[in-house]
This record gives structure tokens, C-alpha cells and sequence, in this order.
């Protein structure tokens, strides 16, 4: 085996494995599995929702986000989010992934409406640690929408409500 051939194979290995991170990081959420999706984060990862949000961008800890994104999403009856034409651009133990979302989220009977649908794309950088690729820094990039945008607040309130917070 060259070395060439062994760098070509690695390079689709790390795609291969760049890819699985963005569809479980995905997948984690659509099933509140936040072990699942804990695994896809670095321990310390920046986020920027700004333009789904208005969210000022900064570094969570993984615990912090997973906490963050259980409170707001777990109140749904049910969530939707498609990851999709994947880019990916490897530099050594650093990576970038574009990916287009797709993002239903479905909670009947939520004032304003019982759906909102997100349309853009996530900007994932990801890096190369012991556990694998992690995302490290995380924008998503929200394009358009329609349905209920305050969805997420009805969401939030339902699951604190739940837990008698």
C-alpha cells in the first residue's frame, strides 16, 4: 500500500466519520437521546444561533449545551431535523462540514400555531480528539421559515412544567 493510497483511504474514512457525527448530532436531538448527541460535541464548543435566536454567540461547556437544548426541545410532541448535502473540507485534525437543515418541530395546541418549520444550513467545525471527530464550533444558519416562531418558548414552558420548575 502506498502512501498515497493510505491518505486517500484515511480521507474517506475521516468523511465517513465527519458525516456520522452530523447525523447523529441530528438524530440525537429528533429522539432526545442526549447522551447520543453529547457525544457528537467537544467538552467546549462555541455556538452561534444568532439569526435563528438573536442569542449573542459564545463557548458552552457540552453539559451546559445538552441542558440548554433538552430545556428548549424536549417540551415537542415531536421534532424533525434533516441533514443533508454534506460538504466536508478536512485540514489534518480539523475539519469543516456544510449541511443543509431541515428542521419541522411539532407541538399541538401551542399558542400561535402547532408547527414551525426551518429552512438553512449548519456550519460544523469539527476536530479529531480521542473519542473520535467532535464539533467544536457550531453556526447554524437560518435561511427562512414558516409556521409559529415562538414555538421553542411553548416548547420550553410545557417541559418546565413537566418537571414542576
Amino acid at each position: 500500500m502506498t502512501g498515497d493510497l493510505e491518505e486517500r483511504v484515511q480521507r474517506l474514512e475521516d468523511r465517513a466519520a465527519i458525516s456520522d457525527v452530523v447525523i447523529r448530532f441530528a438524530y440525537g436531538l429528533d429522539r432526545a437521546d442526549w447522551e447520543l448527541y453529547g457525544a457528537t460535541l467537544a467538552d467546549e464548543l462555541f455556538v452561534d444561533f444568532t439569526e435563528s435566536t438573536g442569542m449573542e454567540p459564545r463557548i458552552w461547556t457540552r453539559e451546559e449545551w445538552c441542558g440548554f437544548a433538552a430545556e428548549v426541545l424536549n417540551g415537542f410532541d415531536a421534532r424533525q431535523h434533516i441533514s443533508s448535502n454534506h460538504r466536508i473540507d478536512i485540514d489534518g485534525d480539523r475539519a469543516t462540514c456544510l449541511s443543509y437543515m431541515y428542521a419541522q418541530h411539532h407541538l399541538p395546541g401551542a399558542p400561535g400555531g402547532d408547527e414551525l418549520l426551518m429552512r438553512g444550513w449548519y456550519e460544523y467545525e469539527l476536530v479529531r480528539t480521542a473519542a473520535g471527530w467532535q464539533i467544536d464550533r457550531l453556526t447554524q444558519h437560518y435561511t427562512w421559515g414558516t409556521g409559529n416562531d415562538s414555538i421553542f418558548e411553548a416548547s420550553r414552558a410545557r417541559f418546565l412544567a413537566s418537571r414542576g420548575s
